[in-house]
């Protein structure tokens, strides 16, 4: 039975061949001959090359010569050494300079309090910690470190990062993720633009400073939200700024910021290492100076490598904004923790800045003496506020490439070096770099 049926299983296959019209039978002839093709065939085809003798291989070794992945001539291999602290006379390639080349701006970095106090604590702690935050490397004066900075900002809570560039750098994405807006300032530092490239969010920039440009953003975006409501309630959406921007040296419109905030309901992200320690009349920075409430910023982050004169960072805010860090902020989480020197150095700077707000009556001054002594500069063009406590000199006219602007600017450098002045040069990633600043 099992036969006679196969049997007619084949009968009936044979006299469906003979009923299919021919086209049928040509197109699936054509795809049986493609199917035999492509299972005998070499997916790629070899090219014949012609085998070299030894002594060949020999001759084209000794020929190449490969090419620098720097070139010997690249500024950043030149180096102007520093021998001393630089306060304000520094010594560089061994010459006594005046020094306006570093951000030591209160003068604290050889302060004797704080070298005390930084001395006192390298001999109880030892010079390193050896362990991220959450596997002992948490000493009490870290505990201590954070709590004075949230009283001396008047938030509920800090954190700090043993890296300044890493601070707003890990502070980004912790809180912004796939999916989410961030608005961002054109002139934003670089550590703004790794912590956004780190989100993985999506950014629009605005127009440096243009509140007009950012709000056609925010309108945009609001329409967006209108077309797809279920979307919008889960995506966040960011503003971050600088306090005093360090490519422009000039200030962000804080006021108009916080309206735009709270129109739009977006969080602001606020970037202080310029401001802080500068701006006010006790030092907190940007807030301060515009009388804003700091209630009114989601987040405040600025390192300690500028008017603290040590190194590392810093965030402040909410208690359940900043705790979130501390699981999140991957800077904090995997990295050693501050030496337990330099945080003795920050607390005893802050002590300083709280027993003597006059600090920053003087700097600003100082600042302003600046500016007004370099205002008119032939061929140069000053770029900043006059209370910004480092400026830019740009030429007035091109010389039609960057390089030999850089050139020039670098001669003008060592000139001024020469008569004993220091003054530098501003370096960037130029292929990285979002919007590329003028040399200056």
């Amino acid at each position: 039975n099992m036969a006679s049926g196969q049997q007619w299983v084949l009968v009936e296959m044979v006299q469906a061949f003979y009923e299919a019209p021919a086209y049928h039978l040509i197109l699936e002839g054509i795809l049986i001959l493609w199917i035999i093709r492509l299972v005998f065939s070499k997916t790629y085809k070899l090219h014949e090359t012609s085998k070299l003798t030894e002594k060949e291989k020999e001759d084209l070794i000794e020929e190449w010569q490969p090419e620098p992945l720097v070139s010997k001539d690249h500024p950043s291999l030149s180096y102007d050494v520093v021998t001393g602290p630089p306060s304000h006379k520094i010594i560089i390639n061994g010459k006594e300079c005046i020094n306006f080349a570093s951000f030591n701006f209160l003068g604290l970095l050889d302060n004797e309090r704080v070298k005390v106090s930084a001395l006192a604590s390298l001999k109880k702690y030892g010079v390193g910690t050896c362990g991220p935050r959450g596997f002992y490397g948490t000493f009490d004066v870290h505990l201590e470190l954070e709590t004075h900075l949230a009283k001396f900002m008047k938030t509920e809570e800090a954190i700090i990062y043993s890296y300044g560039f890493a601070t707003i750098a890990s502070a980004i994405p912790a809180y912004s993720k796939r999916g989410d807006i961030i608005f961002v300032d054109e002139a934003a530092c670089f550590s703004i633009q790794k912590g956004l490239q780190a989100s993985r969010s999506l950014i629009k920039y605005f127009k440096h400073n243009d509140m007009e440009d950012l709000e056609r953003l925010l309108k945009e975006q609001e329409l967006e939200d209108h077309k797809n409501p279920r979307k919008a309630r889960v995506t966040r959406k960011f503003i971050v700024v600088e306090g005093l921007y360090i490519n422009t040296a000039d200030i962000c419109p804080l006021p108009k910021l916080v309206k735009l905030k709270y129109k739009y309901k977006v969080r602001i992200f606020l970037e202080e290492s310029m401001s802080f320690g500068v701006l006010g009349e006790h030092g907190r920075g940007v807030t301060e100076h515009f009388g804003i409430n700091i209630e009114d910023i989601d987040l405040i982050s600025a390192n300690m490598e500028n008017a603290v004169a040590s190194i590392g960072g810093f965030c402040c805010g909410r208690s359940f904004v900043i705790d979130h860090q501390r699981l999140s902020g991957q800077g904090y989480c995997f990295s050693a923790s501050l030496p337990p020197m330099l945080a003795a150095a920050a607390i005893e700077a802050l002590s300083i800045m709280e027993e003597d707000p006059d600090i920053f009556t003087v700097l600003r001054e100082k600042c302003k003496h600046v500016y007004k002594a370099l205002e008119g500069t032939p061929g140069l063009k000053l770029v900043g506020v006059p209370f910004a406590p480092a400026l830019h000199l740009q030429l007035e006219r091109s010389l039609g490439s960057r390089d030999a602007d850089m050139q020039l600017l670098r001669t003008i450098v060592d000139h001024c070096l020469e008569r004993r002045v220091a003054l530098t040069l501003a370096r960037y990633l130029e292929k990285d770099e979002r919007f590329l600043p003028p040399p200056r």
